[in-house]
């Protein structure tokens, strides 16, 4: 990917891409062989009988050999491509939960290394709807509501999801390219592009109410070494504004360029939708896309509810981004808490207990 630029010129290359062009093509789905399908459920029934502790296992623990050069592939094409990649071809109807997290967790391990997801210690969590909130409710969890998601970038460098179960009807998934919207900005209103490029203020408490502070700082787009990469999602910038007297009010430039974004966003073939099947794993570069959700039905049956996982993963590319870029800056690794004390929930870290969503709205 050539996300190599000057200072407010275009970002060229796969990284730029417009979604009603790229829809027409597969190169973006990989298929996995038997052999492969066959390694990883080997190590994954090798993972749930040896049961190591989530925080502390490594890649190297479950050595692909099958999988190995597909695995390099997906990171190319996440770091240096599209910035995305769908795997297709696991078949968790046949495998438990806990069987299905265990191979996506042993996947994300060799992908990165999993961070927290929250200041209560989840490794994988659930996107499984426990709740018939909206997200105009400031105490909806998008995880755990039906809800339509807006487009944002997650807080970590690839963000996965696995697919469990689909849902009755709808929850597509919708990916926009961080790059094409910026050259959109740029050709449109030059005048505004460079107020990505400075730090906003982020409502950490509406994304997470055990969160240590109200708010964190970071641009929209990093353009370090002259390499692109954004971090996006107004709603938690507006919010942050609205919500703490800390935070000094937006300019209405700030306000114009944000509305600008958000209009150019879902503009009739900026994205891609894709709906998942039961096994797909999806790796997404929170650097290159942003990423959405529609709406959706449920099946009135919990056992039928559309579940995926989600992993966060830190991954060590070298990639240049401004200090305090996106939320790389206040979120905690597995291996510790924050503060550094003894963990209470120790069998949250196990995959038995991590594969089951905690039942909360």
């Amino acid at each position: 990917m050539d996300v190599r630029t000057t200072s407010l010129q275009p970002v060229t290359g796969e990284a730029a891409w417009r979604g009603d062009k790229i829809q027409t093509t597969k190169d973006w789905i990989y298929m996995l062989n038997e052999e492969q399908v066959s390694e990883l459920e080997a190590l994954g029934t090798r993972f749930v009988e040896e049961d190591p502790d989530l925080r502390f296992v490594r890649a190297s623990d479950y050595p692909l050999m099958a999988c190995a050069d597909a695995v390099v592939a997906w990171g190319d094409d996440v770091d240096y491509g599209r910035g995305f990649v769908l795997v297709r071809g696991l078949r968790p109807h046949l495998y438990s939960d806990a069987l299905s997290s265990a191979i996506y967790y042993i996947l994300g391990l060799h992908m990165g290394d999993p961070i927290r997801q929250s200041e209560d210690g989840d490794l994988i969590e659930h996107v499984y709807a426990t709740s018939d909130k909206t997200m105009d409710d400031p105490t909806a969890k998008s995880s755990k509501v039906r809800d339509k998601l807006v487009y944002h970038s997650d807080s970590s460098d690839v963000v996965a999801l696995m697919c469990l179960r689909p849902s009755k009807q709808g929850g597509a998934s919708c990916l926009v390219s961080g790059a094409e919207i910026y050259n959109e900005i740029l050709r449109r209103r030059p005048d505004l592009a460079p107020l990505l490029l400075e730090p906003f203020h982020w409502d950490w408490k509406r994304q997470d109410s055990n969160a240590p502070s109200n708010t964190y700082t970071s641009p929209i787009v990093s353009m370090e070494e002259g390499v692109f990469s954004m971090y996006a999602g107004s709603t938690y910038i507006f919010t942050a504004a609205e919500s703490y007297p800390e935070v000094p009010a937006l300019m209405p430039e700030q306000v114009e360029v944000l509305k600008l974004f958000d209009e150019i966003t879902y503009e009739k073939g900026m994205a891609i939708e894709m709906d998942f099947r039961p096994g797909d794993i999806q790796w997404l570069s929170n650097y290159a896309a942003l990423h959405a959700r529609t709406g959706f039905e449920d099946y009135p049956e919990p056992q039928r509810r559309r579940h995926l996982l989600r992993l966060w993963l830190s991954r060590e590319t070298g990639r240049p981004i401004v200090k305090g870029f996106g939320k790389n800056g206040v979120v905690q690794r597995r291996d510790k808490s924050r503060d550094g004390q003894p963990e209470d929930r120790k069998s949250w870290f196990h995959i038995g207990i991590a594969a089951v969503p905690r039942l909360i709205s």
